[in-house]
């Protein structure tokens, strides 16, 4: 219970307390005033009747007692009148039928007054004329007691009415601080550090809010501090100092993850020696200062270009990984790469398309970093000795299908939920038990089973992710994968989808449809959550809405601020593969250490990715993780 219903029910209860208690001994000192009242008539009517009736009982005159008789029931509430004569023990009685007007019969019926009698004896001095008994009736007092007890109640209700709305008034205003404080603590619960709360006007409540806003600072710098940690480290192992691009233990790291996922891209290799001319010129100062801002131009243009990890691999070295894009896209990308690089040549007084050179490898299937690395270099190489601004390394591979060809045949495949599923287990570390596992599809394409890998590239291109999430989802339902494991399954979402409002729309209906959604865990990317933030936290509410739970995958890939974990609260993140795949330097530890704590202080699970064997694991215990996946336990093929 709520400390205002609380307080509203204490003082509800005394109120009703204190009505009870005046309603008691009003009612009592009523009731006994009436009975001394009637009582007190009672007396004055018998001795008063005595005497009117004494001259006419001498006389013997029957006539005028009578008349006497219905006056005194005419002008009173008197029940019966009897008058014994002693000569002859005559008796003579009257009754008065009297009706009690505006009383509930079911008020007299209540037997509050006790029968009340007066006997007296008439004389004529030492002679005994005749006894006279007047028996009262309670009507008088039913009358007055109801009138008085209807007044009364009427006024205290309207007393209880108004003080219970001046009550809850009153209270609201004062409790008011009290919820602001309830509400900054339950944020500071889920890690939202808002702006420092006013104080209130309570002195008690003033202490209280003090303390809260010290508390919320001193969280929201330690997660802070921990945030600039990270970034700190990132800047000191990944980033080169003159450019502040990625350096080539960055690039080598998202090389090797980038190629363990489905996607189409190539990577460039650019040799600038005409950076070397401005050093011999200008010495090492305006060499340096050229980079950055060849580099910042780079960071700002490229990127919209075609999406990309840009890095200095070298003292006249640059790479460009292209990690989503077919060859007209990476076309694009060196065309205005070249633009870029003539234009700053021209500002350093260099001759435009000479002394760089620019060498292309394209990503193929089933393809290793060292290959792609050859690829690129053997064209960088060529480039260099047929001094060739611009090669391409032949690979002499041709497209399978067009792009229409290839709509058609995924479209196809999709809507008839050509779906057959593997799934793979993630461990916790503590105790090794299965804690979640991973779902990955092959679609039947042409008769042909075919591999993530091979359709999630054009699914991209093509932009046909929600249409495959949406019947991935229902093919998962059909095919009972729910109900054959105890543990969540985990499902990738496309960038298509977190992007498209409509298939929110979907996901909302689809769960609330589905039995069992608590055993769904979404994944999103963290490319797409720091680049469509407010759709992610959308998505995010509704699947939270609905009893399911969702992570972020490839955590730490991008150089940048975590800050974005305490805007969308997920309730795991799973480590980018590229961190177990640096090698083990003081460094690196300390930087997937410091990822770690960020998480795990937003008391936020973290699943280490890329884990290939137990020596590999055991490098990543001290940092105490919730779980780990990887090829030491690979993929499973699910039962039917």
């Amino acid at each position: 219970m709520t400390l205002f219903r609380q307080i509203n029910s204490l003082l509800f209860g005394l109120f009703l307390l204190v009505m009870a208690s005046i309603v008691y001994f009003q009612f009592s000192q009523t009731k006994d005033f009436m009975q001394q009242q009637m009582q007190s008539d009672l007396n004055n009517t018998n001795t008063s009747l005595g005497l009117m009736l004494k001259p006419h009982l001498e006389s013997g005159d029957m006539a005028t007692v009578d008349t006497l008789v219905n006056v005194i029931f005419e002008g009173g509430f008197y029940r019966k009148v009897t008058l014994t004569w002693l000569a002859d023990n005559k008796q003579q009685t009257w009754e008065n039928p009297l009706v009690i007007n505006d009383v509930p019969q079911w008020f007299s019926n209540l037997d509050l007054f006790e029968p009340q009698t007066k006997e007296s004896l008439i004389t004529s001095g030492w002679m005994q004329l005749a006894t006279l008994e007047i028996e009262a009736h309670p009507g008088l007092g039913y009358k007055k007691l109801w009138t008085t007890m209807n007044d009364t109640l009427m006024v205290l209700s309207f007393l209880f009415l108004l003080s219970i709305f001046i009550l809850r008034w009153r209270l609201n205003s004062i409790l008011s601080p009290l919820h602001r404080i309830a509400a900054h603590a339950k944020g500071i619960s889920q890690r939202k550090f808002g702006e420092d709360m006013a104080l209130p006007s309570t002195s008690e409540l003033k202490d209280v809010v003090i303390s809260i806003n010290s508390m919320s600072g001193q969280l929201k710098n330690v997660f802070t501090n921990l945030d600039n940690e990270v970034d700190a480290l990132r800047k000191d192992s990944q980033v080169d100092k003159v450019s502040m691009l990625p350096n080539r233990q960055y690039l080598s790291g998202q090389l090797d993850s980038w190629l363990k996922e489905p996607a189409h891209g190539g990577l460039i290799l650019v040799k600038m020696d005409w950076l070397e001319e401005i050093h011999s010129k200008y010495g090492y100062q305006v060499r340096d200062e050229t980079i950055k801002l060849l580099a910042d131009e780079m960071q700002q243009v490229l990127p919209k270009v075609a999406e990309s990890v840009i890095a200095r691999i070298a003292n006249t070295e640059f790479a460009f990984l292209i990690t989503k894009g077919q060859a007209e896209e990476i076309a694009s990308y060196i065309q205005s790469l070249t633009r870029m690089i003539n234009q700053e040549m021209s500002k350093a007084g260099c001759e435009p398309n000479t002394n760089f050179y620019i060498g292309i490898g394209q990503r193929l299937e089933d393809m290793t970093p060292s290959e792609l690395l050859a690829q690129a270099d053997n064209a960088l190489q060529q480039a260099i000795v047929e001094s060739k601004t611009i090669q391409w390394f032949d690979t002499k591979q041709l497209q399978k299908f067009s792009r229409e060809q290839w709509r058609q045949k995924l479209s196809k495949a999709i809507h008839s939920n050509q779906f057959s599923f593997q799934w793979q287990p993630i461990h916790q570390l503590e105790d090794n038990e299965v804690m979640q596992r991973e779902v990955y599809c092959r679609l039947m394409v042409d008769d042909q089973m075919m591999n993530a890998g091979g359709f999630m590239p054009y699914v991209e291109l093509l932009s046909l992710g929600s249409e495959l999430d949406k019947c991935l989802l229902k093919s998962i339902v059909n095919q009972m994968l729910l109900v054959k494991t105890h543990e969540p399954l985990a499902v990738n979402l496309t960038s298509d989808s977190v992007k498209d409002v409509n298939f929110h729309q979907w996901l909302a209906r689809f769960l609330q449809s589905t039995d069992g959604t608590e055993k769904i865990q979404f994944e999103i990317p963290e490319s797409v959550v720091s680049s469509h933030m407010s759709e992610c936290i959308s998505l995010a509410e509704t699947i939270k809405e609905y009893g399911s739970e969702f992570g972020i995958d490839q955590c730490g890939r991008r150089i940048g601020s975590l800050n974005y974990l305490q805007e969308i609260q997920p309730d795991y993140v799973k480590l980018d593969q590229s961190f177990s795949f640096y090698n083990k330097t003081q460094k690196n530890s300390e930087l997937c250490r410091a990822l770690v704590n960020v998480a795990k202080g937003l008391n936020i699970d973290v699943i280490i990715t890329g884990i290939e064997d137990e020596k590999q694991l055991e490098g990543f215990k001290a940092l105490s993780p919730t779980g780990f996946q990887g090829y030491i336990y690979p993929p499973e093929e699910i039962a039917k």
